[in-house]
């Protein structure tokens, strides 16, 4: 079995199913939360820009001006191109669109952690990875959760299109996730900002090609200070330090230890989508959510009560 390709930039002693670093947990979880109540931050958005537009929006303001100060990565150009399109093409313009009328975002949320299973499918695939048993009984925990959401999809404010679309969006995460791991321990602040500029020209073509120009230009014209606000959070909170973080602790551990964090987005996304705005939270989403904790929980908590034991065992 190969070796995956940044296994020599793992911190020492990092193996397939060790815990985070309490530090690097805490990042994680930062970035689970910011990631999570975005689904709501873009609804709202969508309100006043077009789809489209509002993407190629987020990652010209990723790139500019940040690019003026933060120096490109030592990394190849094919490789900033192919990252940008993953995230910004095949993820964003995807979630979107589904976003803008097909779903509901707290169950977009959910659904769109399946990157977590496409992910880490990919890395055995292609890298070579080995994922231990308990974090396979964890993921299955929290793909019936997920399964059960999916088959109330309609009735939880969602279309079969629009949850299609958001599995294409997981699709493209995961394949942008195993990219930025071949980094390796590079800048990843400016990995996001160089990487954003490639997505936003076919953003931009698409959004005048499928949108139109006046609906462009009228979405411009139409936006507020709120949904400026907003498309500054997708550009520097969500982009430039979710993205740039995430990549940061992939280029350091195995994506089975790091893609299960992701699972807990769909509970901040959840809990926003109720709170702010008053997305029904029925049994059966509880219920799915309730599973989706349980795989995160027992894929973190289980080598630190394995190792416990043995000590306890041990004379």
């Amino acid at each position: 079995m190969r070796t995956p390709p940044d296994a020599g930039t793992r911190l020492p002693g990092h193996k397939a199913g060790d815990t985070l670093p309490w530090p690097h947990a805490l990042l994680a979880l930062a970035v689970v939360a910011v990631w999570g109540t975005n689904f709501v931050v873009i609804r709202w958005a969508l309100d006043a820009l077009p789809p489209l537009t509002m993407a190629a929006l987020r990652f010209a303001l990723a790139f500019a001006p940040a690019a003026l100060w933060i120096r490109r990565p030592r990394v190849p150009w094919r490789q900033l191109a192919a990252y940008g399109l993953l995230i910004g093409v095949g993820q964003f313009a995807l979630l979107y669109l589904a976003l803008r009328s097909a779903i509901a975002p707290g169950l977009a949320s959910l659904v769109v952690q399946t990157q977590v299973f496409f992910t880490i499918a990919l890395a055995v695939a292609f890298e070579g990875e080995r994922v231990q048993r308990y974090q396979l009984v964890a993921l299955a925990l929290a793909a019936a959760g997920l399964v059960l959401l999916v088959l109330h999809s309609q009735a939880a404010g969602g279309t079969p299109l629009g949850v299609a679309m958001v599995l294409g969006a997981a699709l493209a995460w995961a394949a942008g996730n195993l990219v930025s791991r071949r980094a390796g321990r590079v800048d990843m602040l400016g990995y996001m900002v160089w990487s954003s500029i490639f997505a936003v020209p076919p953003l931009a073509l698409l959004a005048l090609a499928f949108e139109g120009p006046a609906a462009v230009w009228q979405g411009i014209g139409a936006a507020g200070p709120g949904t400026w606000l907003a498309v500054l959070w997708q550009a520097f909170g969500n982009t430039l330090f979710g993205y740039a973080a995430w990549a940061w602790l992939l280029a350091r551990h195995p994506a089975a230890t790091i893609t299960p964090w992701a699972l807990g987005v769909p509970v901040f996304g959840m809990g926003s989508s109720a709170l702010l705005l008053a997305e029904p939270m029925p049994a059966y989403k509880l219920g799915a959510s309730a599973l989706v904790i349980a795989g995160l929980a027992l894929n973190l908590l289980w080598p630190r009560w394995r190792a416990a034991l043995r000590a306890r065992l041990t004379p």
